[in-house]
C-alpha cells in the first residue's frame, strides 16, 4: 500500500515538470497522510489543458452514504481495480496524476518498524497514477476524493514491502489523462512497476510514524 509520501518541490518546478499554465502556493509537505489534501493533475475535456487541482485523499464512491469509507480507500489495488465496485467508473472516466516527490513505507524489525524513504534517483518529483470522485452528502456538502493505484513492488522497494504505488513515466501521462480513453482495457497496461534503477531509497527517522509530525526531519537519514 502507500499511506504516507511528500511533496516538497517548489510550485515552479511543478508548474515546468507538468506542464501547466497555473499553479497556486503550495506548502512543503513531508508527511502526507490520508484525508487530507493533496495536489494531483487533471485535464480540462474542453481546452484538453492541464490543472491542478486539490482533492481529498481517500476515494469516496458517489454511491456512499458516508464520507467516512473514504478513509479506507486511500489505494486501489491495479489487478483489481477495474472490476471493483468503488473504482470501476474513475478507472474509465475519472483518472488522475497525484503529485509527489517521495512516499514511505515501512519493515518490521522486531516490535518496531524501520520507516524508509523512496525517491527518483535524482530527486525530481514524480506522479502516481490516481482515479477521483466527485461525492455529495445528503446534507449537500461536495467533496471531490481521490485514491492512488498500487501494484506490485519493483527491486527497489521490495525488500521493505510487497507493493508500491503505480508511478507513471511522463511518456504516459498524456494516455492516462485523455478523457477520450473510455476502455479501461486501454490503460491498464501503464499499471506496472516503475524501474527501480531510477529510484533510491534509505532509512529515515521515526518521526515520520506519527501523522502529526511533518517537517524535513521527517525525511532525515536514521541516526
Amino acid at each position: 500500500m502507500c499511506g504516507r509520501f511528500t511533496l516538497n518541490t517548489s510550485a515552479q518546478i511543478i508548474g515546468e515538470f507538468f506542464k501547466l499554465s497555473e499553479v497556486p502556493d503550495i506548502k512543503p509537505r513531508y508527511n502526507i497522510a490520508p484525508t487530507q489534501s493533496i495536489a494531483t493533475v487533471t485535464v480540462e475535456p474542453e481546452q484538453m489543458q492541464r490543472q491542478l487541482q486539490f482533492m481529498r485523499w481517500g476515494l469516496i464512491p458517489s454511491w456512499a452514504k458516508d464520507m467516512k469509507i473514504g478513509s479506507k480507500m486511500i489505494n486501489a489495488r491495479s489487478e483489481t481495480v477495474a472490476e471493483k465496485p468503488a473504482f470501476r467508473s474513475a478507472i474509465k472516466h475519472r483518472r488522475c496524476l497525484i503529485v509527489a516527490d517521495g512516499f514511505y513505507e515501512w519493515l518490521p524489525q522486531g516490535k518496531h518498524k524501520q520507516p524508509y524513504y523512496f525517491q527518483m534517483a535524482e530527486g525530481e518529483p514524480f506522479a502516481f497514477a490516481g482515479l477521483w470522485e466527485n461525492w455529495e452528502s445528503p446534507e449537500g456538502e461536495k467533496i471531490v476524493s481521490c485514491t492512488i493505484i498500487t501494484t506490485a513492488a519493483n527491486e527497489t522497494v521490495q525488500p521493505v514491502h510487497d507493493r508500491m504505488p503505480v508511478i507513471l513515466p511522463d511518456s504516459d501521462w498524456e494516455q492516462w489523462l485523455d478523457p477520450s480513453v473510455k476502455n479501461a482495457q486501454e490503460v491498464l497496461p501503464l499499471l506496472k512497476p516503475y524501474a527501480s534503477e531510477a529510484m533510491k531509497a534509505k532509512a529515515v527517522s521515526a518521526i515520520v510514524n506519527s501523522p502529526s509530525r511533518d517537517s524535513p526531519e521527517c525525511i532525515s537519514d536514521r541516526q
